[in-house]
């Protein structure tokens, strides 16, 4: 392999020639991929096809290198990275969206959901996360003290999607950072360049380079590598059902974290404030171009005020401006390729033939531009809701009451998150109660969260382990107890 020292080159202001990055050495390959933009298909940059030789030797590295920062200088270093991932937050977002689509004012939306995340694990370096127990509890007790600390596991895998190209990324490597862990990144080949830019970003703020290694390339050719190398003591993946599936049956014996598709609901129950719960509907299904596992992807409303309902989410959504991502003014970019935009168009027609569902808005897709659509009397059993559908559908079912909207809700394969709209005690405590979700949340979308706080499902959404900085640094790490004799 060559090793390149020079900073990336550039074919024109917007397209990036890029590295690997093995222990902060750019490294060339002799196969590339391409990175386009999707609303135009222009070129945006191009990453290098990766061997499993050189997933292998990523590895080797972070199995060897046992990292030593103390506390406080594992904090500086997220906090710095934090700092200057918001400096150049106008160079960040126009990156994410020329290789996502996504349109500006989501992208440096995400640029400042980064900042948090590494900003929360920079002040939980400094919490100690070590407990103490007594021994004389019981007639048998000794006078002796049991005390926990938390040790890093080494080297994890860590495997990320196109949808956030930043901050998914973030929530993989700062908490591995904040307990002194070393990481081998492979994020999608679908939007690579982000990756790099934060891993640079992560460099220049101290990082040693023996704790990260960026590797890029097609799944088909380093996906097992990253999965079955037994130098890495954890795979840590963000994607699709299908593929986490196909990670845990292939990882073997080896801890695995899988944050995993959703197929999440917003209720709205007949004492809802309408205004309200349209703005959390629309908002919540088309942020992002709809491609978050925690989007709306549901609308379920009670028939006694599903018309006067769908009248104001039929407005809220005309409002949306959806075309050229680049433009500041656009609400709604495109989804990550024509393929996918074909296929959310396919599903509305299908509900619309076949399950007499009515389209009230959109559908007109022009290439991977896929603009909110609104269909209503949607049939739960339609594809369109049955599946996850990634983009901005806007999807209304009408249910009789609470125990159908339980009924419509818990009926699919996804557990993830979930918004409701109601005021009334007895709905929110039977919602909590029963919707088989890892998140309810009254009165805001199902993707509510902030970045420390525990996030993840159950199901086909995932194994129950969770994300957010505080449960992923716990997923992280390895608990140690040791004991001593302790007067009494």
């Amino acid at each position: 392999m060559d090793t390149i020292t020079s900073s990336s080159e550039r074919a024109g202001s917007d397209v990036r020639h890029e590295y690997l990055r093995i222990a902060g050495k750019k490294v060339e390959t002799k196969a590339r991929l391409e990175v386009r933009f999707p609303w135009d298909n222009r070129l945006v940059g191009t990453v290098p096809r990766a061997t499993p030789e050189l997933v292998a030797e990523a590895f080797q590295i972070a199995h060897d290198y046992k990292p030593k920062l103390t506390r406080y200088q594992r904090q500086q270093i997220l906090l710095k990275t934090a700092d200057l991932l918001v400096s150049r937050k106008e160079e960040l977002s126009r990156l994410i969206t020329l290789e996502s689509g996504l349109c500006l004012k989501d992208s440096a939306y995400e640029v400042g959901r980064a900042y948090d995340v590494f900003t929360f694990a920079g002040q939980l370096c400094m919490l100690d996360d070590g407990q103490t127990f007594s021994c004389d509890l019981t007639p048998h007790g000794k006078s002796r003290k049991i005390f926990t600390l938390r040790q890093p596991l080494n080297a994890i895998s860590a495997i990320t999607p196109f949808n956030h190209p930043l901050n998914m990324v973030a929530h993989k490597l700062a908490p591995a950072f904040a307990t002194n862990n070393c990481v081998v990144l492979k994020p999608t080949e679908l939007t690579p360049l982000t990756a790099l830019f934060l891993a640079d970003t992560l460099y220049e703020a101290g990082l040693p380079p023996e704790m990260l290694s960026v590797i890029t390339g097609n799944p088909s050719d380093i996906g097992d590598a990253m999965i079955v190398d037994p130098r890495a003591d954890l795979v840590t993946f963000t994607g699709s059902v299908r593929v986490g599936k196909y990670i845990a049956e292939k990882a073997g014996y080896k801890r695995i974290v899988l944050e995993l598709g959703g197929n999440d609901p917003l209720i709205v129950m007949e004492d809802a404030d309408l205004d309200k719960a349209a703005e959390l509907a629309v908002a919540g299904a088309t942020k992002n171009s709809g491609q978050r596992c925690t989007a709306v992807k549901r609308i379920l409303v009670v028939d006694k005020v599903a018309d006067a309902f769908v009248e104001r989410v039929l407005a809220k959504a005309k409002k949306l401006k959806a075309g050229d991502p680049l433009d500041p003014e656009t609400d709604v970019g495109t989804v990550i390729h024509e393929r996918a935009a074909t296929l959310f168009q396919n599903r509305v027609s299908e509900a619309v033939a076949k399950h007499g569902a009515k389209l009230l808005h959109g559908n007109d897709r022009q290439g991977a531009l896929f603009p909110p659509t609104v269909v209503d009397h949607v049939d739960p059993q339609a594809e369109l809701v049955r599946e996850e559908t990634f983009g901005p559908a806007i999807p209304i079912i009408r249910v009789k009451d609470i125990n159908h909207a339980i009924q419509v809700s818990n009926s699919t394969a996804y557990g993830l998150s979930s918004g409701v709209c109601t005021d009334r005690l007895d709905y929110i405590t039977k919602f909590v109660d029963e919707l088989q979700v890892g998140t309810v949340n009254v009165w805001e979308v199902p993707g509510y969260r902030i970045e420390m706080s525990p996030f993840g499902g159950i199901k086909d959404s995932g194994l129950g382990y969770k994300e957010g900085v505080l449960e992923a640094m716990k997923s992280f790490t390895n608990v140690k107890t040791w004991s001593l004799p302790w007067p009494g």
